[in-house]
């Protein structure tokens, strides 16, 4: 991998984390694309660089997240299965990434799901609970819906936005729920594969990883605001039809 590698990875990492089309399939299908190797740094790389993403909620949102204990309390809450998930998962997970076709038939499946979702929703525009009035219960499930995003290609973005709707939280309370509660569960995620084999990288690797860190930082910090100003008047009908999209022309003239 070059610096360039990273940059571009960066790029991609920051434009998609928070959208509901799956930053780790893209990272898969662009490392793909770009013929990288499919070595332990690699894999690490795809989790680890969403550190970056991550951060820009920290600024963004820093306010909620040290300091409103209600809405810690729903995060830590939501974080108990995908914690639960991920040590007991850790080897199969990491070997799913080594999978572009798992990928490309998680993107196409998830973009059918949130195109007829939002063709049959009987609610339209913002209703629900808000993000103050999410209950235990309703965190804990959303947690769980985000457990699917074990699967490269299914968006935890998606996952949990789609499990919000469903469980009747409103639009714009369980986006920022999913930017909130993206941050522990990275920093989790992160910090279990490095440990596990950080130990083999070189300061090289580290070198790209932070490039590719500080890239996906900026970027996401523009992604974020672009999908809160979206949501206001859209649904996500555009994303289940670009994943579809790409998924198809992956299929047809890559794999």
């Amino acid at each position: 991998m070059t610096f360039l590698d990273a940059i571009l990875l960066g790029i991609v990492e920051g434009l998609t984390e928070f959208l509901p089309i799956s930053s780790t399939g893209h990272l898969i299908l662009v490392a793909e694309l770009l013929r990288l190797p499919e070595t332990d740094f690699l894999k690490t790389f795809q989790i680890a660089i969403q550190l970056g993403a991550i951060l820009a909620i920290v600024v963004l949102y820093w306010r909620t997240l040290f300091f409103d204990r209600a809405i810690i309390k729903r995060i830590l809450v939501a974080l108990v299965p995908a914690i639960g998930v991920g040590f007991l998962l850790y080897t199969m997970i990491r070997q799913l990434f080594e999978s572009s076709l798992v990928v490309v038939g998680a993107l196409f499946m998830g973009g059918l799901v949130l195109i007829l979702f939002e063709l049959f929703r009987k609610t339209k525009g913002e209703y629900g609970t808000t993000l103050e009035a999410m209950t235990y219960r309703t965190a804990f499930l959303v947690g769980v819906f985000q457990t699917l995003s074990v699967i490269p290609g299914v968006s935890r973005a998606g996952a949990t936005i789609l499990g919000g709707l469903v469980l009747g939280l409103r639009r714009t309370a369980i986006v920022e729920f999913s930017f909130l509660l993206a941050v522990p569960t990275m920093v989790a995620a992160t910090t279990l594969d490095i440990w596990k084999h950080g130990a083999a990288f070189s300061s090289a690797d580290f070198s790209l990883l932070l490039v590719g860190m500080t890239t996906s930082f900026f970027v996401a910090m523009v992604a974020v605001k672009f999908l809160l100003r979206f949501i206001e008047s859209h649904t996500f009908i555009a994303f289940g039809v670009y994943r579809m999209v790409v998924a198809v022309l992956f299929f047809l003239f890559v794999l």
